[in-house]
């Protein structure tokens, strides 16, 4: 059974930075895509970026592609958001997601963590 958990969520002002983390409890599965999402809200949860197995494809969300940057530790189940010059719309609780069939997308997760909260004060 697959278990994600996110970290490095808090309370940082606007054009601070910080890093989000992804880690899944074990290697359930040979290869898998990642994801981040967010939801605030009010508002449906919303992509934000992805990353596949061998952390050579990622895909990035409009809103944050110059702002945010998703990586992927070489040799761990981990997957890391860099986020940088957050604003106040940033502010949501992000989600990490697993899709087993290794797409990089904004579709097909199989698993979710519980969340992280990131709140960015003006």
């Amino acid at each position: 059974q697959v278990q994600l958990v996110e970290s490095g969520g808090g309370l940082v002002q606007a054009g601070d930075s910080l890093r989000l983390s992804c880690a899944a409890s074990e290697h359930t599965f040979s290869t898998y895509s990642m994801g981040w999402f967010r939801q605030a809200p009010g508002k449906e949860r919303e992509f934000v970026a992805a990353i596949s197995w061998s952390g050579t494809n990622t895909a990035v969300a409009v809103s944050v592609k110059d702002r945010f940057i998703i990586q992927r530790a070489n040799g761990k189940n981990t997957v890391y958001l860099q986020m940088n010059s957050l604003k106040p719309e940033d502010t949501a609780v992000y989600y990490c997601g697993l899709d087993r069939a290794n797409r990089v997308g904004p579709r097909g997760y199989d698993y979710w963590g519980q969340g992280t909260q990131v709140t960015v004060s003006s």
